[in-house]
């Protein structure tokens, strides 16, 4: 497996000094932003796919430093019931797997979307209880009109062009749970797969290692985040695990985003690098950095330290000893 780091943490870096300076903490593979809600800071699609040129040397002061693109990435919500959002969420995924195809990136990642509550919402709906009757119907009707009509036709304009469709299983999406992925997969294609983000899985009281061999099953697991999350059991007894509190109330929140080894054990860690290598998944680790306590470099640095002392990065090639 390769180190790589989501570079919309960098966006305030120019886009080479980003590279060099990702590039000398022992980083190997990049992810970059192409609009929505990561922006596009380091690579706007609509500039390179315009002018060969410019394509040309973005992939070049990429190559050039012995680091992969390991995905773009272009987090939205294209089922909005804000059209204008919906629109901007789609067209950046169209865009963002042509440029994919073009960069010879194999994996777009981004969020499955979550429609309104109908025809005539105003802000997506997010149901998470079946009772009342009327959650579950509206769930029903969110999945079979909307969610997978629109990824039956956008993964297969990602398939057609040999692109991936990474997804976030992030809470407040139709998509966060192994379950709806594997859901959505099954109705859509093996395009479909899971951008692995523990962080997501920790709040919502699901193991990581559990999840990785239930998609991992399936080969259904496109990309993986390294991001860490700390659970403050005194706060979960009070607001719960869906705590709506801002991510600035650290010190009431019932859990909060945390560096690599800042919420879970290397060992934990350990045991989920294991687990990927166990299932086959080969591919990038991808840190994404938002822990509030920490600074920006200092949160990267600590990351990347925490991470190679249980990364497993060499090749197998034989039991030695059988």
């Amino acid at each position: 497996m390769k180190l790589g780091v989501f570079t919309v943490l960098f966006s305030g870096k120019p886009f080479e000094e980003m590279l060099d300076y990702v590039k000398e903490s022992g980083v190997e593979a990049v992810e970059i932003g192409t609009g929505c809600y990561p922006g596009n800071a380091h690579c706007n699609p609509d500039e390179l796919l315009a002018d060969e040129g410019k394509l040309k040397a973005f992939k070049k002061a990429v190559e050039s430093r012995g680091l992969i693109i390991s995905a773009l990435s272009c987090h939205g919500n294209p089922l909005t019931p804000d059209k204008a959002f919906a629109k901007e969420s789609h067209e950046t995924f169209l865009k963002t797997v042509e440029l994919a195809q073009k960069l010879e990136v194999p994996v777009v990642n981004t969020f499955s979307g979550t429609p309104g509550d109908g025809e005539g919402a105003r802000y997506p709906n997010w149901p998470v209880a079946p009772w009342p009757n009327e959650y579950r119907e509206l769930l029903k009707w969110q999945w079979e009109e909307k969610i997978i009509p629109y990824w039956k036709e956008a993964g297969a304009y990602a398939a057609e062009r040999g692109v991936k469709v990474g997804l976030e299983l992030h809470g407040g999406f139709a998509v966060h749970t192994p379950y709806t992925l594997l859901k959505l997969r099954e109705a859509v294609g093996e395009v479909i797969g899971a951008n692995l983000d523990p962080s997501h899985l920790w709040w919502q009281g699901i193991d990581p290692v559990a999840a990785i061999k239930i998609l991992g099953r399936e080969g259904a697991i496109h990309h993986f985040h390294a991001k860490d999350t700390a659970i403050d059991q005194e706060h979960v007894n009070m607001y719960g695990l869906t705590d709506m509190q801002s991510y600035e109330n650290l010190s009431t929140r019932a859990w909060q985003f945390r560096t690599v080894g800042f919420g879970h054990s290397l060992k934990e860690w350990a045991d989920i690098f294991s687990a990927l290598r166990l299932v086959g998944y080969d591919y990038v680790v991808s840190i994404e950095h938002e822990d509030a306590l920490l600074s920006i470099e200092e949160g990267f640095r600590k990351a990347v330290d925490h991470i190679l002392q249980v990364l497993p990065r060499e090749q197998l090639k034989e039991i030695w000893w059988v």
